[in-house]
């Protein structure tokens, strides 16, 4: 078959939808001929391209295509909007010319399902909608917008999307269930996984990188990753100060649009035991896992199913047990209660969370199964796997 696949980011763009389009691309390239529909790097790239209207790059049974579309940094929203406006403009009107069997959109940018789907009936082909991050309803749940007649539109558009799709691939059961809420046939939807390769030997605690994140710390909480609205940082920064006569620490390692807030926020709490780190090299990141006692994961209230933290799948590969703070109506609270993986805990009651955070602490004998059951459910979620169930979807969608 010849594969089309529609997202705005692919490296050298540094964001997570580059990185794991760049994984499925290169799963559908080994027995398909696949064509990326881009736009100019603009997501912290490691490369900067000038610009130009279309540029082609081929290797085997890959081609990339980049359109030219306007590259401001992405921490500019309101120029961000420019990339993702002419990225839009250019790579729509590119794609109906495209003679593919298949379609598949991700989400970058947010309504690029849409513009899938749009392309797709215009040129009478099939189309797998990948979804990444759920919107509107993120924009909404992450107070980026209001709600509105503009996101009423968008809804219904997206629903639209959602029902032309062959396939909708999802990131786990909480977005499944999401989407079977919004009137899609569960036949239709396949779960992929954003697992990671299963590391057989685990990082050495002793190691300078672990003990300059643990800080003297007696018990450590890590939360490695981006900083976006979706977390229940109140509730989180709370906790912390609760527990710091228990000698607990929290640790933020990462960047994001919600890191000035929360700095601010741990600032009018004064807390002693909350610091702040940049990222850590890709070669640092076991390191990184190996420092927290607990890892924190949070999804706030009413945001279930539409965020699926891919961050988890490292966790659990880690052997490190989870901190989630969220719903039980999240994959990551159940990964914690119902597989003994860590512990769950209200996102609005710093209160529960502190009680869990001891809870662990306290019992060292309970932490290590914590810990054995994390290898064990990361060695369910193999990689290569994933891959080749997101690569059958593709293919079944290309027959249908």
């Amino acid at each position: 078959m010849h594969v089309l696949v529609l997202n705005e980011y692919f490296p050298p763009d540094t964001s997570a939808t580059a990185k794991n389009a760049a994984l499925v691309v290169e799963a559908l390239a080994k027995k398909h001929r696949v064509t990326v529909l881009c736009g100019r790097p603009s997501y912290d790239p490691t490369e900067y391209h000038p610009p130009y209207l279309i540029r082609r790059e081929v290797a085997g049974n890959l081609a990339i295509e980049r359109v030219g579309s306007t590259a401001f940094p992405r921490f500019r929203m309101k120029k961000r909007v420019s990339n993702y406006l002419t990225y839009l403009g250019l790579a729509v009107p590119r794609a109906l010319t495209i003679q593919s069997d298949v379609i598949v959109a991700m989400t970058d940018p947010p309504i690029e399902g849409i513009a899938g789907a749009f392309v797709a009936r215009l040129s009478g082909r099939p189309f797998v909608y990948n979804l990444r991050d759920m919107y509107p309803d993120m924009a909404v749940g992450g107070d980026i917008v209001r709600p509105g007649k503009f996101i009423e539109l968008w809804e219904t558009l997206h629903r639209k999307a959602l029902r032309r799709a062959a396939r909708v691939i999802v990131l786990g059961e909480d977005m499944r269930e999401r989407i079977i809420s919004k009137g899609v046939d569960p036949a239709r939807i396949t779960i992929v996984r954003d697992a990671v390769p299963f590391p057989e030997k685990l990082a050495c605690a002793d190691h300078p990188v672990v003990q300059e994140i643990r800080n003297g710390f007696r018990f450590v909480l890590v939360h490695a990753g981006n900083l976006g609205f979706y977390g229940a940082w109140e509730t989180l920064l709370d906790s912390a100060k609760l527990l710091e006569p228990d000698g607990v620490g929290l640790v933020f390692i990462g960047e994001g649009a919600m890191k000035p807030k929360i700095e601010s926020m741990a600032h009018e709490r004064n807390c002693q035991n909350v610091r702040f780190l940049p990222f850590r090299p890709a070669e640092e990141v076991p390191y990184v896992m190996a420092a927290g006692d607990l890892h924190v994961v949070t999804v706030k209230r009413g945001l279930e199913g539409v965020v699926v933290p891919s961050k988890v799948y490292n966790i659990l590969a880690a052997g490190r047990p989870l901190l989630a703070i969220a719903t039980n109506l999240t994959e990551v609270a159940r990964f914690a209660e119902r597989d003994g993986c860590g512990v769950a805990a209200d996102p609005d009651s710093f209160s529960a969370v502190a009680e869990a955070v001891r809870g662990v602490m306290n019992d060292s004998k309970r932490a290590l199964e914590m810990s054995r059951r994390c290898r064990d459910l990361a060695r369910s979620y193999d990689r290569v796997k994933q891959l080749e169930i997101f690569v059958q979807a593709i293919e079944e969608a290309g027959r249908e």
